[in-house]
């Protein structure tokens, strides 16, 4: 079978949907002529044509606004915004009018969208093309946060958001994007949004993440088994709503929780799985609920990026500190 990457799966999801449903439309900042800046809309234009493959000016706030006009009146559109970092001015339509819309027409509409973002650090990119603010989003009522970590995912994850009835937003890891290349699943596969996947299954300690950090996390997790620690680790994958079910299952079963992510630590997503943990599981605990995360700072410039992401190191340590609590 065709072996792809993670940009190569976001375009091949794209292409199927687009092809399945012709309401499907592709819109962004050099998404058509271009093929986006990381090509991951390249060959679309081409394909299905300037009327359903729009580029637009560099204005995020239409972006957006133009997006849920099209939603709420029939279309599926996928919206690109070039970087994470240069999301927020499109806030004010995605988070008092995008996730409002079902609740405030009762049902009568909703606002089947999709804003894609490439997010994160690692690329020794410029200010605003590496932030990780996830937590914005997942604290919206009425948006949904989806974070893929590998090509299968990105693929079968952004097909399910484009089919779901409500916005997605969609952040795609750009440190990964041509990490790894993993068998193309079949045309149309789907998987489950607002649900964990358990990558590694362990007895001693539950380490949980998301995006490109699971790569890292599962480095430790291998390098602590040939220690004889037993790391289960497992895939947020979307972040709103929350999977805490499978999270608390394997919390109770190992007693001991690690969180990694490369946001900045306080008041992030972690944070929130780590109350809910030690809420709900506080008698099966053994040790406190530790994270391991970026720092509260602005993404440093690439030659202090490295110190900033959480490194196979720091998740090694962290996961041997709450083993070893007493």
């Amino acid at each position: 079978m065709t072996k792809i990457t993670m940009v190569e799966a976001v375009n091949k999801a794209l292409d199927d949907a687009m092809a399945a449903d012709e309401d499907v439309v592709v819109l962004g900042e050099d998404v058509g002529t271009n093929g986006g800046v990381f090509r991951a809309t390249i060959g679309l234009k081409e394909k299905y044509g300037f009327k359903r493959v729009m580029d637009t000016p560099l204005a995020e706030a239409l972006i957006a606004g133009v997006s849920i006009g099209m939603a709420s009146q029939g279309l599926k559109p996928v919206a690109e915004i070039q970087f994470m970092g240069f999301i927020f001015p499109s806030m004010e339509q995605l988070c008092c009018h995008a996730a409002r819309m079902r609740n405030r027409t009762r049902g009568r509409l909703t606002c089947p969208m999709v804003l894609r973002a490439p997010y994160g650090g690692g690329i020794h990119a410029p200010e605003h093309h590496s932030e990780s603010t996830e937590a914005l989003f997942a604290h919206i009522p009425g948006l949904r946060v989806v974070i893929p970590s590998s090509p299968v995912r990105a693929y079968s994850l952004l097909l399910a958001a484009i089919a779901d009835p409500d916005p997605v937003i969609f952040l795609e890891p750009k440190r990964i994007y041509r990490l790894q290349k993993q068998e193309m699943p079949a045309a149309g596969t789907t998987l489950p949004l607002d649900t964990c996947f358990t990558l590694r299954e362990g007895q001693d300690v539950t380490l949980v993440s998301w995006g490109a950090s699971i790569k890292e996390s599962l480095e430790a997790a291998k390098a602590l088994g040939e220690d004889g620690i037993s790391v289960e680790v497992i895939d947020v994958a979307t972040i709103k709503p929350l999977d805490m079910d499978t999270i608390m299952a394997s919390v109770r079963k190992t007693g001991r929780c690690v969180i990694v992510h490369e946001a900045a630590r306080s008041f992030g997503v972690g944070a929130e799985i780590a109350a809910q943990v030690s809420a709900e599981a506080i008698f099966e605990l053994q040790a406190p609920v530790k994270r391991v995360a970026g720092y509260d700072i602005t993404m440093p410039y690439y030659r202090m990026e490295d110190h900033y992401l959480p490194d196979t190191e720091r998740i090694v340590r962290a996961i041997k500190e709450t083993v070893m609590f007493q």
